[in-house]
């Protein structure tokens, strides 16, 4: 986590930090505490040009973020915020767990249970500010080049 009070962290800087910057960000910071409500979320391509044109296109049109909630048995879940309208689709369950990118506390989305659809994908995420949250994207236990900014709270 950032402790400068100079550098504001928020979802929408992200998309502008390189690959290596997001990476040694995500090792830095710690898990925070699981978040609840509405994430808004850009997704953040670590190949290729066009990267914030990439985040803008996935946000209108696919990806709007993640809805944590609670569960009765006291854990949580999320659904993902899919399309234009923000549909709550694919269901994860979100715990605190380690991370397999540095072996520490992260927290986890994990879809191996929840979803057919998404059954081989794992997220991790890391609070990088407040109520911003920083995640890796793995697909059968490889980590592909994409990472997601989240942001929990008035945006």
């Amino acid at each position: 986590m950032l402790t400068d009070d100079t550098t504001t962290v928020d979802a929408a800087s992200l998309v502008r930090m390189s690959p290596a910057a997001l990476d040694a960000l995500f090792r830095a910071s710690p898990a925070g505490e699981i978040p609840s409500g509405r994430g808004s979320g850009h997704a953040i391509a670590l190949r290729g040009p066009g990267r914030a044109l990439f985040s803008r296109v996935v946000r209108r049109t696919a990806w709007q973020g993640k809805d944590v909630m609670a569960t009765a048995a006291g854990g949580h879940e999320l659904r993902n915020l899919l399309s234009p309208f923000g549909v709550r689709a694919i269901r994860a369950v979100v715990r605190e767990g380690t991370s397999w990118v540095d072996d520490r506390p992260c927290i986890v989305l994990d879809y191996s249970k929840t979803s057919w659809l998404a059954r081989w994908v794992r997220d991790e995420i890391r609070e990088v500010g407040p109520g911003v949250f920083l995640g890796v994207v793995f697909l059968r236990r490889r980590r592909i080049p994409l990472m997601f900014a989240l942001r929990f709270g008035d945006e």
